[in-house]
């Protein structure tokens, strides 16, 4: 009886042994991996599993390894809350995403209801940090401060110039528009047109004609790339010269593909480019080895995955709410894009956004570079 005791006991320690070897950190990535935003998903997937990748090789979490899975959330609130429904019943407990406001707004109520931590690499809406949760960060800016920028520069450049506003109706999009809109107006401009349009749209021929008859010299487009593009290719084609101004949603090459050569000169807001600090020469070496351009967001998921990580170490834990209490402490946290401190709300303590313009590179491909 004793020797079937002892064996039982040793049994358990074996199992006990493994489990704590074999233990994974649940990481889930949501974002847009097909439809027309799948350029931007691509960013959050590759940036959140070439960290985990890194971190992983260097040991993990407190001797734990970094185990990612994907969500594809199409852009689609109601997908997104799909996406973390699926997450919660996989046992994630640190989500890298989502990429819209809008998706991001209901999935992380999910999160918070269910002891998930969630880090946003680009989610801009301000009521993202306004509600008051426990659980949500982002490691990207805010539209206040980017359309405050925007039209800083609008009205210290182009005052004089007639100004469209137009805008998708999503989250991100009229909030982005609805702030530089603010920011011009309390500058003493008033747009010339105000429209909103319908994201997945492709035809624009006629707000291309109230452009037109708008006479406007400079439109700012609230939305993303997609449309963005098409909307200046169809105004080249019925030969507007306005040039189009806008946020991050445009961050992508593959605006100008869409767009074709009407795009330069396209004014643009981002942050300083991530890809020309020292901290992340050696990832983007990563990065170009597996030819993947590390554009836009794809640097602030991999920092995105290191705060995570970092937090963890602080609070000698990986429960999501204890790494939550420690990242709002405020102290930086070392990232490939610099260092990186949230405040009470989850919002960085530094945000920092600069103007970029599309140009044309001596292999002939127009991309955006920081003025």
């Amino acid at each position: 009886m004793k020797k079937l005791l002892l064996g039982g006991i040793a049994l358990g320690a074996v199992l006990a042994f493994s489990g704590m070897a074999n233990a994974q950190i649940k990481l889930g990535v949501g974002g847009p991996i097909t439809g027309p935003n799948a350029a931007f998903g691509a960013q959050l997937k590759n940036g959140a599993e070439q960290a985990a990748e890194d971190i992983n090789a260097a040991g993990g979490v407190l001797g734990q390894k970094i185990a990612v899975s994907v969500g594809d959330d199409v852009s689609d609130p109601k997908q997104g809350v799909s996406v973390a429904n699926k997450f919660v019943g996989d046992g994630v407990k640190w989500v890298v995403g989502h990429f819209n406001s809008g998706v991001t707004m209901p999935a992380s109520e999910v999160y918070a209801e269910n002891g998930i931590l969630m880090i946003s690499p680009s989610a801009t809406n301000p009521k993202i940090t306004e509600r008051g949760l426990w659980n949500t960060f982002r490691v990207c800016g805010r539209d206040d401060q980017q359309g405050g920028v925007a039209s800083a520069y609008l009205l210290k450049n182009f005052k004089d110039k007639k100004i469209a506003v137009v805008h998708d109706k999503t989250t991100y999009g009229q909030g982005l528009a609805d702030e530089t809109k603010k920011g011009l107006n309390a500058g003493g401009v008033k747009e010339v047109l105000y429209e909103g349009i319908n994201a997945g749209e492709k035809d624009f021929s006629a707000l291309v004609s109230k452009i037109k008859a708008s006479g406007a010299d400079y439109l700012y487009w609230g939305g993303l790339h997609t449309e963005g593009g098409l909307i200046v290719r169809q105004m080249r084609d019925q030969g507007l010269k306005t040039i189009l101004v806008s946020g991050d949603g445009i961050t992508t090459d593959e605006f100008a593909t869409i767009g074709g050569p009407g795009v330069e000169g396209t004014l643009m807001t981002f942050p300083p480019d991530p890809q020309k600090r020292p901290e992340a020469a050696a990832v983007i070496k990563k990065f170009a080895s597996k030819n993947f351009k590390p554009e836009a967001y794809t640097l602030y998921s991999y920092a995105a995955v290191q705060i995570m990580a970092e937090g963890a170490k602080r609070a000698n834990s990986v429960d999501p709410k204890k790494i939550a209490a420690a990242l709002h402490g405020g102290q930086p946290v070392k990232t490939v894009i610099g260092d990186i401190g949230f405040d009470k709300k989850g919002d960085i303590t530094r945000p920092d956004y600069t103007v970029y313009t599309w140009k044309k590179q001596a292999d002939g491909k127009i991309t955006y570079v920081e003025n």
